[in-house]
């Protein structure tokens, strides 16, 4: 900055007023400044203007799983709010690794971010605000964190939907795939499915937990209700994941014996880009991950320039069925 204030002839303050504060200068000077910057090849430090501040007008975002449409769809709302107000977001991905989530927000931290947004692992808890040097943070995807602002979807209401669904175009032997102990929101989708079950005259249901919610973990529960005899198997699964639910299509689907829909229709959950891309698309419940985004950076702005009078939040959105052939042929 002494070198492009001695270029273009102005004091050192002058320079970053241009920078900083461009109103308080004349439009001559702005350009006097600019065109030393341009010859000099300036470029502001923006790392050492947040410490010198304190502040910063970056925002940070931890994802679960880049791979994961659903999560894009996240920051994608994010960005959408924080552009409207000049603010910059930097995305990192925690590839469902807890090592890499933790690094991801200390590194965050360290770096004075303004504020963050998370999107966790599952099983996130209050420890993750332990340390945080008042950095403003944001959970997205989960209701169940108390001493900060939350934005997510009514899980159970999904559940409801999805198992309401099936039974609708008359399933009576229902699966719920997933493990409730693995994460709240598929404990949450269970219990809408259990209420649904409880509404409907001769309806059952049979729990089937998997370790994960992954194509592999679908594609092994797909083979083990392949090998039952046609009288045990259900003739509906709500996989509690699109992922999982694309697992028990690939297997299912290959069998001669099994006919999907017309044998076991097969609901998933998140409106993954592997929902509707998988070779018999598979009806869903849509989570809206742009909206969940949107509100979640407007509460963390919120919390950012007023934290004394900031309150936090908690937002529940509501998911919404799309149905595709994985239930219904067209």
């Amino acid at each position: 900055m002494e070198d492009v204030a001695k270029r273009a002839g102005v004091a050192l303050g002058t320079v970053s007023n241009v920078i900083n504060q461009p109103q308080k200068v004349s439009r001559a000077t702005i350009d006097k400044v600019q065109r030393a910057i341009a010859e000099l090849g300036f470029v502001p430090n923006r790392a050492a203007r947040a410490l010198a501040a304190g502040t910063s007008n970056t925002i940070g975002v931890v994802i679960a799983d880049l791979s994961n449409s659903f999560f894009v769809d996240m920051a994608r709302g994010a960005e959408s709010i924080a552009a409207e107000s000049s603010i910059n977001v930097v995305l990192a991905n925690a590839d469902m690794r807890r090592s890499k989530q933790a690094a991801n927000l200390d590194l965050f931290r360290q770096e004075r971010m303004a504020g963050i947004l998370l999107a966790p692992l599952p099983g996130a808890d209050g420890s993750l605000l332990t340390g945080r040097n008042r950095t403003p943070l944001v959970f997205l995807n989960d209701a169940a964190i108390e001493g900060a602002c939350t934005v997510s979807v009514d899980n159970e209401y999904g559940g409801y939907l999805a198992a309401s669904h099936l039974l609708a175009i008359g399933r009576r032997r229902l699966l719920f795939a997933g493990d409730p102990a693995q994460a709240v929101p598929i404990a949450d989708r269970l219990r809408g499915v259990e209420r649904a079950v409880r509404e409907t005259a001769g309806a059952s249901l049979e729990l089937s937990p998997t370790p994960e919610v992954q194509a592999d973990d679908g594609r092994t529960l797909g083979f083990a209700i392949a090998h039952r005899p046609e009288s045990e198997r259900p003739d509906g699964i709500v996989a509690a994941a699109d992922l999982l639910a694309l697992g028990l299509v690939q297997i299912l689907g290959a069998d001669a014996s099994i006919r999907i829909p017309e044998d076991i229709a097969i609901t998933g959950y998140d409106n993954n880009r592997a929902a509707w891309e998988s070779l018999i698309p598979i009806t869903t419940i849509a989570q809206p991950g742009e909206q969940i985004g949107a509100v979640a950076m407007a509460l963390l702005l919120e919390e950012i320039r007023d934290p004394e009078g900031h309150e936090h939040t908690h937002s529940v959105l509501e998911p919404t069925l799309v149905v595709r052939a994985s239930t219904q042929r067209t």
